[in-house]
């Protein structure tokens, strides 16, 4: 639900030809690795053709009382949710008790545009409909229960983005709403249709809508790395609903998706609408590409709470990573070292330097950096010789130094080098270089 600080970049290096002798090997020294050095809390699952080759688990479901995670921890899995609600909207459709094509106004009277914004642009993200996390005070009230009238009130209230099916652009209240669609048409709660049309069908044993976070039933805290990990709050679940609230792992989810493909949920009629990519969405789902293949799953953000699962038709290759350690290593890492492990691709191991770079010299570094090449200001700022830096509207991110004018954000793939003589600092990101000019 929440915005990664910075957006992490799924586009690869295209190339051609594969093997599938999956080597756990590599996998294994890179948990080995973030464990060592504390850069990684979660837990990874690898299934092909239905049976799954690789599981893995490194971390704490809680850090106070160092109850270690398993494979069996559940996490929040954010946004992986609206692939969950788009299936279940599909189920309705079969059902015939919606259509793609008809307009929410039935629905939502009071949501701006009701009558011209479908089923289909809420699916799709084309509705126009306002964004509530992205409202000043949502951090002011996300960790309170929250009405269905309430959650109307607020997305009603807020302007419109655009008008209906004139562009894409990704909104957690279109998921929200499908959520209250859902509820309306079968008069049961969400949690009840999730329950009967597809967790109790597929024998998901982890995956439920989920509450307030309990320990006893191996649920896990979230939490973000500054220098330590600090436990964040907790969203409240009634807020997200099918666009954020359910928990899972990963096993469950390859199971879920793989379900999903083989037209065990819904119909592969349906399955490829759910497919069709419009201005980067598709219907609860995205494309993922690695080298010459496409892939397909969803991301999630919610708290400290970082998850991904994808999905390879051709090779019925099914991987599913949930992280409850935000700020850390990034799961997009983890996943391009599982796919070359599978795929046999060459994959760079992270290395971890404890570089101590002087207070004066990081103060020297202090200030905003502007460039003409991005419309972003970057403020760097330190404080007990932790160097942060935050970009314009993102909240501010901590530094790791690697040298003594060169500093990495893991958790975005991010690289800043600064040059004081120039008054610069070279940001760099997913293969390229920009160019910030200190104030």
């Amino acid at each position: 639900m929440k915005k990664i600080i910075i957006a992490s970049l799924f586009a690869l290096i295209t190339a051609s030809g594969f093997s599938q002798n999956f080597n756990p090997q590599r996998l294994d020294s890179l948990f080995l690795l973030l464990e060592k050095n504390n850069k990684f809390m979660g837990s990874i699952a690898i299934s092909e053709n239905g049976k799954t080759i690789y599981t893995k688990s490194i971390g704490f479901d809680d850090i106070t009382t160092s109850k270690k995670s398993s494979i069996n921890t559940k996490y929040r899995i954010g946004s992986i949710s609206k692939t969950f609600t788009a299936a279940l909207i599909f189920k309705a459709v079969q059902d015939k008790k919606i259509n793609l094509n008809q307009t929410i106004d039935k629905y939502f009277p009071t949501i701006k545009n009701a009558k011209t914004i479908t089923i289909s642009n809420l699916l799709n993200h084309r509705s126009g409909v306002h964004d509530f996390t992205n409202d000043p005070d949502y951090l002011n009230w996300n960790t309170e229960y929250q009405s269905r009238a309430k959650m109307i009130e607020r997305i009603a209230a807020g302007p419109t983005s655009f008008e209906p099916d004139t562009k894409g652009q990704y909104c957690n209240s279109n998921y929200i709403l499908l959520s209250y669609i859902l509820e309306d048409v079968y008069k049961k709660s969400y949690g009840d249709i999730l329950n009967q049309q597809i967790i109790k069908p597929l024998n998901l044993k982890n995956t439920y809508l989920g509450g307030k976070t309990t320990l006893d039933k191996n649920e896990s805290y979230s939490y973000n790395l500054t220098g330590k990990w600090q436990k964040e709050k907790e969203t409240d679940m009634s807020i997200p609903i099918g666009a954020g609230a359910i928990v899972s792992n990963p096993t469950d989810l390859n199971i879920f998706i793989e379900s999903l493909f083989a037209g065990k949920i819904i119909s592969i009629e349906h399955l490829n609408q759910m497919k069709s990519i419009k201005d980067k969405y598709g219907m609860g789902i995205v494309e993922i590409p690695y080298f010459e293949k496409i892939s397909y799953g969803h991301g999630g953000t919610i708290d400290g709470f970082r998850s991904i699962v994808n999905y390879f038709p051709t090779e019925k290759l099914a991987v599913a990573i949930t992280s409850n350690g935000a700020m850390g290593y990034d799961n997009n890492n983890i996943l391009l070292c599982a796919l070359s492990s599978y795929f046999n691709k060459p994959f760079t191991m992270p290395t971890f330097i404890d570089f101590v770079v002087a207070p004066a010299t990081l103060d020297s570094y202090s200030g905003i950096y502007a460039s003409t090449e991005i419309p972003i200001k970057v403020t760097i700022s330190q404080k007990n010789n932790i160097m942060t830096a935050q970009a314009t509207g993102q909240p501010s991110f901590p530094l790791e130094a690697t040298a003594v004018n060169i500093f990495k954000f893991d958790a975005a793939g991010v690289v800043l080098e600064f040059n004081n003589d120039k008054k610069e600092m070279i940001l760099k990101q997913g293969g390229k270089n920009y160019s910030f000019t200190k104030e």
